[in-house]
């Protein structure tokens, strides 16, 4: 307890009220983003079966022509649906790909607050017309809803680079893995809120589901327009010290190293020391993308997102729909089972975060958590049907994925985009994290194409699926082992320092008692 209470005391010194303020802010403004993205992952059944032909038989008559009473019917059963969700899954997560690199470069150099409100309000429009207006005026066109699904992977990318530089803006690094590890459950929080949104409304139709998380998404926009302080020194507060670490491998060793295992180079950005002090300049000029791509560990930790997002998301599309068709279990019934995984993401990112600060490194602890991922894995694809033992194995499954994404997607992007090598240019923060989760939305985009592959096309039971995900959490280790052993290097020379200083410290105690002793004879 000492040491979690040590903490308690240095968030509570350090931290005002103005911080908690951006903590709940940014926390929900992401939170309500994927309340949306959970609405559609949730319905897909319901919507399935509006896209395709009502069953008819003796008693339940047909109705003629079909070009009038059937138009609305795009495939002509839901087996031929689920393929098109996942293309729309795909198309979601291509575009919101390519919109993470595009809104990193704007967060870093326009008003994070103004892009993200405009961001929320407009995704919560494009929703509605997707959800709502499209259903209400009979709209039925798969370019349409491919056209509006790119718009929204676009307008959605705004959230993530927005947020995490923001928190990155005011919390700092020696309580970053704590504070954003219990933050970074917005994404679980946002896909609770979805799902218990959709269970209570989805009967009176599944346009009231959408109709209600794109109410709350827009007007999260407009408190963030009005609330949002992006960074401390636009209320007069210092920014947070990222070299504040006591103890830290850096103030024992020539070859330092940060907690991302990075050793730190020379500056890519420095200020001119002889040219005149100025208050006009309200920040710092933003490096390039080809800079933030190169700065030590991006590449390796993005690559590894790739994978470990693959997996997460394809939880998050489709593990409704996974305990529908293999259990049978309502709709409503698999929407409420499923928020277990997110329940497990959320405490895994906290006690990953908070194991990751106290031994001051996160490739161990993000390494050791994928690799028990494995067995987890293995024990949800064998679970029974039993809506408890599912539940318990899918929280312990989302502990070892989600926890790990979580670090990966927040603490671990912050550390990388305010490193030693770009200190005093805070506005790397933004380009970095769009960076690191644009790469790993290619990869989820990858892996909704790849699950109804292997289980429509290729005809493959779930099992497949779930050994697919296995390789993909293997693969995300290996991205970054090189990491991993260059921080246990650098703890190894930590721990040897500590072993010699204390030697000397014992060997001068020694010399002290012995001097002592021949004065006092």
């Amino acid at each position: 307890m000492a040491p979690v209470s040590r903490m308690w005391r240095q968030l509570t010194s350090k931290y005002t009220i103005y911080h908690v303020f951006v903590f709940l802010l940014t926390f929900f403004s992401y939170a309500f983003f994927h309340a949306t993205r959970k609405t559609f992952s949730n319905i897909k059944t319901t919507i399935s079966s509006e896209w395709t032909p009502q069953f008819c038989n003796a008693t339940e008559p047909c109705l003629r022509p079909e070009k009038i009473w059937m138009d609305r019917h795009l495939f002509d059963s839901s087996s031929d649906a689920e393929p098109f969700l996942g293309w729309l899954d795909s198309t979601f997560l291509i575009s919101y790909a390519v919109g993470l690199y595009i809104s990193g470069i704007l967060g870093d150099r326009f008003d994070m607050r103004k892009v993200l409100s405009l961001g929320m309000c407009l995704s919560a429009v494009v929703v509605f017309v997707f959800g709502c207006l499209t259903e209400w005026v009979h709209l039925y066109s798969q370019p349409f809803y491919i056209l509006l699904f790119v718009l929204n992977g676009l307008l959605q990318s705004t959230g993530w680079p927005c947020v995490v530089a923001i928190m990155g803006n005011w919390f700092g690094k020696s309580t970053r893995g704590f504070v954003l590890g219990a933050w970074s459950a917005c994404a679980s929080v946002g896909n609770i809120i979805g799902a218990l949104l959709v269970s209570q409304v989805l009967d009176y139709g599944y346009e009231y589901a959408f109709l209600v998380t794109s109410a709350v998404l827009f007007a999260g926009g407009v408190v963030n327009f009005f609330a949002l302080v992006p960074s401390p020194k636009e209320v007069g507060l210092p920014e947070p010290e990222d070299g504040d670490n006591e103890d830290d491998v850096s103030d024992t060793n020539d070859d330092d190293e940060d907690e991302t295992g990075i050793t730190p180079r020379t500056p890519l950005v420095q200020s001119d020391l002889d040219s005149p002090v100025t208050f006009t300049q309200t920040r710092p000029q933003a490096i390039s993308f080809f800079q933030a791509v190169c700065l030590p560990g991006v590449i390796p930790y993005s690559l590894s997102y790739a994978c470990l997002k693959l997996v997460n998301y394809s939880f998050f599309f489709w593990l409704p729909f996974y305990l529908h068709s293999q259990y049978g279990w309502k709709e409503t019934v698999a929407d409420e089972i499923s928020i277990y995984y997110d329940v497990g993401g959320i405490i895994g990112g906290m006690i990953g975060g908070y194991l990751s600060d106290r031994m001051k490194k996160r490739a161990p602890t993000v390494v050791t958590m994928l690799l028990l991922a494995l067995p987890a894995l293995w024990g949800y694809s064998a679970s029974p049907n039993n809506k408890t033992t599912n539940a318990v194995l899918m929280a312990v499954a989302g502990f070892f994925i989600g926890g790990p994404a979580n670090l990966i997607s927040s603490a671990i992007s912050a550390d990388l985009g305010r490193q030693d090598l770009i200190k005093g240019n805070s506005e790397a923060l933004s380009t970095v994290t769009g960076i690191v989760d644009g790469t790993g939305s290619v990869g989820a985009s990858i892996g909704q194409v790849v699950v109804p592959l292997l289980h429509k096309q290729l005809h493959l039971d779930w099992h497949w699926v779930f050994y697919f995900f296995m390789l993909m959490t293997l693969m995300t280790a290996v991205c970054i082992l090189p990491l991993l052993v260059r921080e246990v290097r650098s703890m190894k020379c930590f721990l040897n320092y500590q072993l010699r200083r204390q030697a000397a410290a014992l060997v001068q105690d020694t010399h002290r008692t012995d001097r002592l002793n021949s004065v006092n004879s």
